[in-house]
């Protein structure tokens, strides 16, 4: 391995460590003097028919449960994904670590896949150019009630250029929640600004997620409600449409 490779292992594994500790130095600053405030924890799971992110198609009916810490405005959150009808669908893990105050938000997550440089696939290996773990940065803000969110890839298996460099690859997207025919709407438009192979190979500016959601709770008896979510996806960069439906179990 030459010595500019080396270098820039050693960067991006610099890089990696900085952000968790800017992350980890808000977490306990916000704690700090609100030692008696109570910790509330949330378990969900969620069965969908297709795995879409972002506009992308990453697997078919699938599990995806979840658990989070949230101390005010602080939350870590475990997520994951498993593929219930097809064995080579993606499984994932991700971890975020986030804050928000008011209308502003920011986080970082630390998406793993069981698919990516590693061909062991093991979690607990971090190398730069070795690794399946992907960190992401994001930033935003609530317009009230329209939302921007911007997320750009900052070490790990991240996508490349055509020159063969890393993209740092990004994703933006707005998002405006509404209440119509007794349902809660969002309709969501989110689009790549650069050129990636992250996002389906997107060459240059490109609008990847267009989506309508609906959000509709059933009552099954007096004490047990059961929430169902529905949603039309389109990818206009590579001319899909998804049809997503799905149901969740929550605490």
């Amino acid at each position: 391995m030459t010595a500019n490779v080396e270098k820039y292992k050693e960067e991006m594994n610099r890089t990696s460590m900085r952000s968790w500790l800017i992350l980890i130095m808000i977490i306990i600053g916000g704690m700090k003097g609100k030692a008696q405030e109570k910790l509330d924890t949330k378990v969900s799971c969620d069965f969908v028919n297709q795995y879409i992110f972002r506009g992308q198609h990453c697997g078919d009916v699938s599990i995806q449960p979840a658990l989070g810490i949230i101390f005010k405005g602080l939350s870590l959150t475990a997520w994951g994904n498993v593929g219930l009808s097809n064995s080579n669908d993606t499984k994932e893990f991700d971890v975020t670590t986030a804050y928000s105050s008011n209308r502003f938000n920011i986080s970082i997550i630390d998406y793993w896949l069981d698919k990516g440089l590693d061909a062991h696939s093991r979690y607990f290996r971090y190398n730069a150019h070795s690794t399946n773990h992907l960190f992401e940065a994001n930033i935003g803000y609530h317009f009230n009630p329209i939302s921007f969110q911007w997320y750009t890839n900052f070490a790990g298996n991240d996508g490349l250029k055509s020159n063969g460099r890393r993209a740092y690859s990004s994703y933006a997207e707005l998002s405006c929640p509404f209440h119509l025919f007794q349902c809660n709407w969002t309709a969501t438009a989110g689009f790549v600004p650069y050129q990636t192979t992250f996002y389906s190979k997107v060459n240059r500016f490109a609008v990847t997620n267009l989506s309508l959601q609906t959000v509709k709770v059933i009552k099954i008896t007096k004490d047990f409600s059961l929430p169902v979510f529905a949603g039309i996806t389109a990818n206009p960069s590579n001319g899909k449409a998804y049809l997503i439906f799905g149901v969740t179990l929550h605490s």
